[in-house]
């Protein structure tokens, strides 16, 4: 199946909904899904996706876990696909990022945190 590359700027927001997880390949042993090329352990994470008036939660797979990344937080995600995939007889969407990673939360940086450094104790 080919994976089909959704354009995430025509989202009015994209905030984690369930924070990341490993995910399982085995439930019996509990060895963790890892990424064939890099060896790395794929995460899953909850995203709401808003677009107008609508939502819609999904899940998103990613290599490695994605820092900072929390319920509530809004992120930013690169490279997101969409793969359809059937398995006997069941079927379904798998999504899947090169990144999701916290937005920044001042657009001025570390220095709008108050602490400059000067000024009276």
């Amino acid at each position: 199946m080919v994976a089909l590359p959704i354009d995430t700027a025509k989202f009015s927001g994209i905030i984690c909904a369930v924070p990341p997880a490993p995910r399982v390949a085995n439930r019996e042993t509990g060895q963790l899904k890892v990424d064939r090329e890099t060896g790395r352990t794929i995460f899953q994470v909850g995203l709401c996706l808003m677009a107008g008036t609508t939502a819609e939660v999904v899940n998103v797979n990613v290599v490695g876990e994605p820092t900072g990344v929390q319920n509530g937080v809004p992120v930013q995600v690169r490279d997101l696909v969409a793969t359809p995939w059937e398995n006997e007889g069941r079927h379904g969407i798998a999504f899947r990022a090169a990144e999701i990673k916290p937005l920044a939360a001042s657009p001025t940086g570390p220095a709008s945190s108050g602490s400059s450094g000067k000024g009276a104790a």
